[in-house]
């Protein structure tokens, strides 16, 4: 037809060249074990060029899988180009895996080459004779003075630099796999989930609107999520796209760096996960965050409590984002809308305690788990949430997990939830932690952030128990504040009139620390192994 626009392939090469063009002279700042390191764009992508030219010296298949197991960085972010933009498939590996997570990873995935931080190389090097597919173990010196074996596998990030050549970047079919990342294995072997070039950039374009997380060239922006889980929520490849300034965290994520990064750099939009913010939360008096605008979190469904806490403290609330490795990550964002903004200061911290309207371009149901069928948006009818769209997975590396899909295409999640006449999307918990109690369900999501109302109360987790007159009943793990005198007849009182009477546990464990996953969420894997014995 006449006048027909010409097909556009959309890779991962535009948004190289788009900042390598644009915003050469823009700052990536990278926290590491031995200082502040700075670099620009136009280095950045020099170097990132360069590199493409040693995957090619190293002889990496055309299509071969490139593992990083690495921090946050520039030199990460480095790898993230390099690897797509020569037609090679990023390859995160989870550096908190089990070690046997780990080699099924990298054995399945069948990856080539191994990008190591040399701080990191203890974890990996134990494994490399049980990965015959790893040709080259890559070290990147973080500054971290720790033993490099003497083998002819272990090369040198740097010296492979200096000696490659430049290379130019180019792919021609946006349906190609751009990277992978495998879910963290909660039930069973971690699961691959392929990205293509087409649902990576489309998944940056959506990062950019103003009602998801409006990321923009003027940010600075601190991914504390790690660069393996899920590309660092899409930051990594969108802050690009825009020309946003990074500042990259680095091995320490303590509450007291990623505050004085925070500060220090004048971070605009920081990420990460509610056990990074309630960690960060004591260290923010006496600071100056005037140059914070937004905080995404997002890995677990975000206490009321703490969102508040933010707001009355530096005037900045959460912005809650929901989504997981197989949706890129991002299926909903929760704002206000313009027609609600009138609501009362309570009203408007539920709207934001909420996951969010589904992002532009994802579509999300509300599947009765018997029937399949949807159910209505009324903010009272539960199923499990469902999602599609062009950056939702449709399958997995290898066709693993085929019932994890729906037979109109649709992934399951296993999150129970409910969505609201307004389209707020509102978790009630994963489907195997809810607790069934005389036939009726028990939210432990709900439950956990009633408990955490509580001021004296750090992390709450609950687990169902054996009960012989109601099946199962409700067990809170309670972690308390440093200092804090609680008992079990305190917080039931705290809980009477919050929830429903028959929710609220007879039976309390006051324990150190709530055990988390490779990616920060609370283990309810663990404390349901540690407290099998107990029934009431």
């Amino acid at each position: 037809m006449q006048g027909q626009m010409q097909s556009y392939p959309l890779t991962l090469v535009h948004p190289f060249e788009r900042a390598e063009r644009l915003f050469a002279d823009k700052p990536i700042v990278s926290a590491t074990p031995t200082g502040i390191q700075r670099t620009t764009y136009g280095q950045w992508a020099e170097r990132t060029r360069r590199l493409g030219g040693v995957l090619d010296a190293l002889g990496i298949s055309a299509d071969g899988r490139v593992g990083t197991f690495a921090w946050n960085s520039a030199r990460h972010l480095e790898l993230y180009f390099a690897a797509p933009c020569t037609g090679r498939v990023l390859h995160t590996l989870n550096i908190r895996l089990f070690p046997e997570q780990l080699q099924y990873v990298a054995d399945h995935a069948q990856d080539e080459v191994v990008f190591a931080d040399r701080s990191l190389l203890k974890l990996l090097w134990p494994l490399i004779d049980d990965l015959p597919s790893v040709k080259h173990v890559v070290v990147m010196d973080d500054g971290v003075e720790d033993e490099i074996p003497d083998d002819d596998r272990i090369r040198d990030y740097e010296a492979l630099l200096a000696d490659a050549e430049a290379v130019e970047f180019h792919v021609s079919d946006e349906d190609s796999a751009a990277a992978m990342c495998y879910t963290s294995g909660t039930t069973g072997n971690p699961k691959g989930v392929v990205y293509s070039h087409r649902s990576s950039v489309l998944h940056c374009m959506s990062s950019m609107f103003a009602d998801t997380l409006a990321v923009s060239e003027a940010d600075v922006i601190l991914p504390v999520v790690p660069m393996f889980h899920a590309n660092a929520w899409g930051l990594a490849q969108a802050g690009v796209l825009a020309g946003s300034t990074f500042v990259m965290p680095g091995p320490d994520l303590s509450p007291k760096a990623v505050a004085g990064l925070m500060e220090s750099e004048r971070v605009t939009f920081a990420a990460g996960v509610p056990t990074i913010w309630m960690g960060v939360l004591d260290e923010l008096d006496g600071r100056d965050f005037s140059s914070l605008t937004r905080i995404l979190c997002g890995g677990s469904a975000v206490p009321k409590s703490l969102s508040e806490a933010y707001r009355e403290k530096i005037g900045v609330p959460m912005t809650q984002g929901w989504g997981m490795t197989e949706t890129s990550p991002l299926g909903s964002v929760s704002y206000i809308r313009s027609g609600l903004r009138d609501r009362s200061e309570d009203e408007l911290a539920n709207l934001r305690a909420l996951q969010g309207v589904p992002s532009p371009l994802v579509e999300i149901r509300i599947a009765d788990p018997e029937t399949e069928q949807a159910q209505p948006w009324d903010g009272e009818s539960r199923g499990e949430v469902q999602c599609a769209g062009p950056w939702i997975a449709a399958g997995y590396y290898g066709g693993a997990g085929g019932e994890q899909f729906t037979d109109d295409g649709w992934l399951r999640t296993g999150d129970v939830g409910v969505i609201t006449p307004e389209g707020y999307l509102k978790l009630v918990d994963r489907t195997k932690d809810l607790v069934k109690s005389g036939g009726e369900w028990i939210s432990s999501v709900e439950l956990e952030n009633e408990i955490m109302a509580h001021p004296q109360v750090k992390e709450a987790a609950v687990i169902g128990i054996r009960d012989e007159k109601w099946g199962e009943r409700p067990l809170a793990c309670v972690v308390p504040e440093q200092g804090a005198e609680l008992d079990a007849d305190e917080l039931r009182g705290f809980l009477d009139g919050r929830v429903a009477k028959w929710w609220i546990p007879e039976s309390f464990e006051f324990i150190d620390e709530v055990p988390k996953t490779s990616v920060g969420k609370f283990s309810k894997k663990t404390l349901r192994e540690r407290f099998a014995e107990i029934a009431t």
